[in-house]
């Protein structure tokens, strides 16, 4: 039972490493480039940061998940 738990908290944890490298990505990207773009009523760094969270909260939970498994 605590493999289990250490299992999803790992997973959990490399799941908000991916959101936070995304965020900081889509923001620097949408910043720097996109500054025009709007997605849900938000604009620029605001709307690529998002994106990028989702992004990476998503990749990065596939991998961990991968990893674990």
């Amino acid at each position: 039972m605590l493999k289990k738990i250490l299992k999803v908290l790992f997973v959990l944890a490399f799941m908000f490493t991916g959101f936070v490298v995304g965020l900081i990505i889509g923001i620097q990207i949408g910043g720097n480039y996109f500054t025009s773009f709007v997605f849900l009523g938000q604009r620029g760094y605001e709307a690529t940061g998002l994106i990028g969270s989702w992004i990476g909260l998503a990749l990065f939970g596939f991998i961990g998940y991968k990893i674990i498994r």
